[in-house]
């Protein structure tokens, strides 16, 4: 591995453990305490506007629908997500956030926004779409590579 192969990889990973440990840290301080990193993912995933099945929730997050029901008994306990089943098919089970799970939609994407703000602040216009391109490549590269969808 040549020395600029070598610090992109020490950078990459480095740079994903610190924004897991600020979330963690962010969520532990802050107002969404009684919330997991996996549980604010889940609550992002199913978005603000409307219900959403829990296979598409489960297929957005790459998990199984019955590892999500167990993800989403505990945000129902908590008064994050409701759910419902649709009365034509039963089977179909649709769940939405609560006004408690869009208030924390709504605080996890401000602190991404500041997270990002803070991270790009000072950088040219040049710069940002320096940056910009190389993530959006090095993005598809692992999309690709890896079949991620």
């Amino acid at each position: 591995m040549d020395k600029s192969t070598k610090l992109i990889n020490e950078l990459l990973v480095q740079l994903f453990n610190d924004v897991l440990q600020i979330e963690e840290q962010s969520l532990k301080n802050g107002v969404l305490s009684d919330l997991s990193i996996t549980e604010i993912h889940t609550i992002e995933s199913i978005g603000m506007y409307s219900e959403r099945t829990m296979s598409e929730v489960a297929q957005k997050l790459k998990i199984t629908v019955s590892t999500l029901t167990t993800a989403i008994n505990k945000l129902i306990k908590k008064g994050y997500v409701e759910r419902n089943r649709i009365e034509t098919d039963r089977r179909v089970v649709l769940i939405k956030l609560t006004r408690k799970g869009k208030l924390a939609f709504r605080i996890h994407q401000r602190f991404h926004g500041e997270m990002i703000n803070n991270a790009i602040e000072g950088l040219t216009l040049e710069e940002e779409e320096i940056l910009i391109s190389s993530l959006s490549k090095i993005n598809n590269f692992f999309k690709e590579k890896y079949e991620l969808v």
